[in-house]
């Protein structure tokens, strides 16, 4: 796991406004809004894949 609370807590916030805007929005642009799928995957399984090459954690534990 390398994310922490508060990222995870981020990711799922934008996560659901992306993914609502999607459903709610007569907008042509509104089918990006299903990106935020990837947010909300990536809190839930605690690990994003963009920040392994990098070494980055936000979690505190080991």
């Amino acid at each position: 796991m390398n994310l922490g609370s508060i990222d995870r807590i981020l990711r799922i916030v934008v996560g659901v406004g992306a993914v609502t805007f999607a459903l709610l929005s007569k907008n042509e642009y509104a089918v990006y809004g299903y990106i935020g799928i990837v947010p909300l995957l990536t809190a839930v399984v605690g690990i994003c894949p963009a920040y392994l090459p990098f070494g980055i954690k936000t979690c505190k534990t080991n």
